[in-house]
Order: structure tokens, then C-alpha cells, then sequence
């Protein structure tokens, strides 16, 4: 009889917000027309970094100044080359007692423009590209794109260009074959039905007249020098990047998801970002780190494996409680983490490729996955125990709806995120976000409920 009583409970299943917490759907709404916002807004690294200092801005948050002196509650945040930026609100503890960070990153898959990318061949010009991060390739072909980013002169100026973003703007294409002549090209894998040298960026058709030779690309150029000041040698230092052309949309006839460009991993940058914002009077100092490259292995100054998180902590505890080697350590040691990036949704079309008991489900909440990684977990961090069971408890004591779940069936495949690099510091860190359907597609899909749930 104590089995069957109605306050234990032995068998456990991840809520379904929708029929377990309708109170919850509302609120889920309101909140994803700021995340479309933010979507729309934010479809490069440095366009995420920028909403994000106007977000920080407004919430209070004063650019960090390493000769000023700061209090409990004080807000700052600390910006890197553009492309990444840590917010930070200092806790009554000191620093050396940890902190307790959410880390996201805001690169995503895409293609970006080489760097002598222009040329022209039987009167079509074209913008050469080589594709960044994990894509399927033959998913780009025949939809609508357009060109973000930036072009820096050698005089020091920095032209800003968007195109194919705006109604009455032009959109650009990769091409692909007619169906009637690819029966050779269907018989190919799908990794080599559009091969990486075939993403060519279809941009102009029009000769610039009383020109002889390569007349449609001189008439790009003309264009560029028009509009933007800009000539063909500037491409040499332009980080011009390829995405769908397009905003964040609802989808379902019931408007209860959102399908949108490079939610991964800006789903959780906005949720780490927001959650954030509404923390107040925190006792542990708080800090949301956006970071780039995370999809090319956190390389480079910008990401995860550079020493920007560290620095940042260095110039903190310098200015706050002064800084040493074994405080930082210290520091490090006692912090813990939620290293926040997507899940694979299970996908009921393409049920072989999941786990299903282990699997992230849309509308049950966020997504703890204690490992990631492949094959035997390899390139995992693995969160200890105590540290779920811990995570487990503060969700339950603030009725936050979350769900357990691996990348897919184990020997199916396999991925990473940042986690690993934070925990080289002894703290303890998790992999938590939301579910995402379609990932590093075009075009990605995400439950409402979720986006709120992670919040």
C-alpha cells in the first residue's frame, strides 16, 4: 500500500508543459516575440553581440572599466573583438568563492565569401564561398539567401553591408541541376550531390556597357563602389557571411513553434541572455558568456579556447577584491556552469537515429545531456552526480519542466559543445538548452514552450 500512495512516486517521464502546465503557454508566447526579434536581428556573430549590448544597456549594464570600483549588484559586460561578450553581475560572496555562468555560443552553420571570392563565367557573375561549421550541403541550393558582414579598409573604415534582408531588396541563390538531366547527379551520396567548390553564389547578370571583357562582374564592382565605397582588393579583409534570407516565423497552424536561421545556438544565447536580465540580487557573481566559433571547435582569439573568459575574470577580481593566481584557481575550482547549447528533438519521421527513452521531446522543458560527445563519449565532459542531483532539486523547487536526453543513438553520430573547455577548470558544468528540430538545416525549428521553459 505505501508503493501505490499518492506522495511516492518510483517512476519518472519528463512532464508535457502544454498538458502539464497550461498556465505556462501564454507566458511562452509573449516571450517569443522578443526571441524572434532577437533572431531577426542577430544573424551573425557581431549582429548577435551588438542586440546583446543593447539589451545590456537598457537593463543597466555599464561597459566594464578596469579603474573603476564596483559593489554587489553592479552590472558590467566586456566585449571581444566584435564577435563575443561577457555579461557579469557581481554577488555579495566574493569572486574567489565561484561564480555561477551560463555560456552559449552565437556562430552558426553558413556559408562565408572567400577571400577573392568574385568572378564571372559566360556573362554570370559570381561570389565564390566556402562553407563554415556543419552543413548539409545540398540544403543550400535554389533558397533565397543574403550576404551579412562587414568589409574593413585599410584606412581603418568598416563598412557595414546587408542584402536580401529587406521586401524590396534582391536575394541570392546557389543553383542547382534541372530535374530532368540529374540522373547521374541523384545516384551520388548526399554528401557529393552539391560538392563544396559548387557553392557559388549567383549574384548579376548585367553587362556594364562599353565594357569588353568580364562586362557583368565590372558591373558588380561598379555597384559595390556606388553603394558602399568599396572595391574588389577590400575583399581581402571583409568577413561577408551567407545565410538564409528571411525572418524568424511561427510555425504550425497552432503558431506553437518558431522556425528560424541559426537557432543553434542563439535559442540558448537569448534564454542565457534574458535569464540573466531578470536575475536580481544574486549572492554568487553572475555571468553570461556569448562566445563564437564553437562550431569549427571553439578555435581562435574569439572562442571558447581562447583566454578571453579568463582575462575577464583576472580583470574582474582585480578590480573587486585583487587579484592572485590561487584566487583565480580558487575561483575557477567553485564556480559551476550550464554550458548551454541545443539538443537533437526526436523526430518521429526518422525515429531509427534516436534512443527514444533517452531522447529530447518538444514541449517537456529543458534539455539536460550529461555527456555529449560520440561513439564511447569521446569529446565529453560528463557532469558528476552530485552535480545533477543538485541541478534536479533547484528545478523541481521552482517548478521549471526539464527532460534528460543523448545526441542520438549511440554509434549514430555524435557532437560537442563548450562544456568540455570550462570544465578544464575543475568546476562543474552541464550541457542544458532546448530541442531543436532540423538542426544546422537552413532553416531550424523549436518549441515556444521550450524557448520559455529554458528562460
Amino acid at each position: 500500500s505505501d508503493v501505490c500512495s499518492s506522495d511516492l512516486q518510483l517512476t519518472w517521464s519528463a512532464p508535457h508543459i502544454g498538458k502539464d502546465a497550461p498556465d505556462h503557454k501564454e507566458k511562452a508566447f509573449k516571450y517569443c516575440e522578443g526571441y524572434k526579434k532577437f533572431l531577426n536581428a542577430g544573424k551573425t556573430e557581431r549582429e548577435c553581440v551588438k542586440e546583446a549590448v543593447h539589451m545590456l544597456k537598457k537593463a543597466g549594464y555599464k561597459p566594464f572599466d578596469r579603474t573603476a570600483s564596483y559593489e554587489p549588484g553592479d552590472k558590467v559586460y566586456y566585449v571581444n573583438r566584435s564577435k563575443a561578450i561577457i555579461a557579469t553581475t557581481f554577488g555579495k560572496k566574493p569572486l574567489s568563492e565561484g561564480l555561477h555562468m551560463n555560456g552559449a555560443h552565437i556562430d552558426s552553420p553558413r556559408l562565408d565569401l572567400k577571400p577573392n571570392p568574385l568572378y564571372e563565367k559566360e556573362d554570370i557573375a559570381y561570389f565564390k564561398t566556402h562553407y563554415y561549421g556543419g552543413i548539409r550541403k545540398y540544403q543550400w541550393g535554389t533558397i533565397p539567401l543574403a550576404i551579412h558582414g562587414v568589409v574593413a579598409k585599410k584606412n581603418g573604415e568598416l563598412t557595414e553591408i546587408c542584402i536580401g534582408e529587406k521586401e524590396d531588396d534582391p536575394v541570392l541563390v546557389i543553383t542547382d541541376l534541372l530535374v530532368h538531366l540529374s540522373r547521374e547527379q541523384l545516384d551520388k551520396p548526399a554528401r557529393t550531390v552539391i560538392e563544396g567548390e559548387k557553392l557559388d553564389l549567383l549574384i548579376a547578370n548585367k553587362p556594364l556597357e562599353g565594357e569588353e571583357k568580364d562586362a557583368v562582374k565590372a558591373g558588380v564592382l561598379k555597384l559595390l563602389k556606388e553603394n558602399y565605397n568599396i572595391e574588389e582588393e577590400d575583399f581581402l579583409s571583409a568577413e561577408l557571411e551567407i545565410v538564409p534570407a528571411g525572418k524568424a516565423r511561427e510555425c504550425g497552424i497552432d503558431r506553437s513553434m518558431i522556425m528560424a536561421y541559426g537557432q543553434d545556438d542563439r535559442v540558448c544565447a537569448f534564454t542565457s541572455l534574458l535569464a540573466m536580465l531578470e536575475t536580481k540580487d544574486v549572492k554568487r557573481t553572475a555571468c553570461c558568456i556569448l562566445v563564437d566559433k564553437e562550431e569549427i571547435g571553439s578555435v581562435g582569439a574569439t572562442g571558447m579556447t581562447s583566454k578571453f573568459f579568463e582575462n575577464a575574470v583576472v580583470e574582474l577580481m582585480d578590480v573587486v577584491e585583487g587579484y592572485s593566481e590561487v584566487k583565480f584557481r580558487r575561483a575557477m575550482a567553485n564556480s559551476k556552469m550550464l554550458s548551454s547549447d541545443v539538443s537533437a528533438a526526436f523526430d518521429p519521421l526518422y525515429a531509427a537515429s534516436f534512443e527514444k527513452k533517452n531522447s529530447a521531446f518538444f514541449a517537456h522543458g529543458l534539455v539536460f545531456n550529461k555527456y555529449t560527445g560520440s561513439g564511447g563519449k569521446g569529446g565529453s565532459n560528463d557532469a558528476n552526480a552530485e552535480y545533477v542531483a543538485e541541478l534536479r532539486k533547484i528545478m523541481d523547487d521552482n517548478n521549471v519542466a526539464f527532460q534528460t536526453a543523448e545526441l542520438g543513438a549511440v554509434d549514430v553520430g555524435g557532437g560537442g559543445t563548450i562544456a568540455y573547455v570550462l570544465a578544464r577548470h575543475v568546476m562543474n558544468v552541464i550541457d542544458s538548452g532546448v530541442a531543436v528540430l532540423c538542426m544546422h538545416a537552413p532553416w531550424e525549428i523549436t518549441s515556444k514552450v521550450d524557448v520559455y521553459e529554458a528562460v
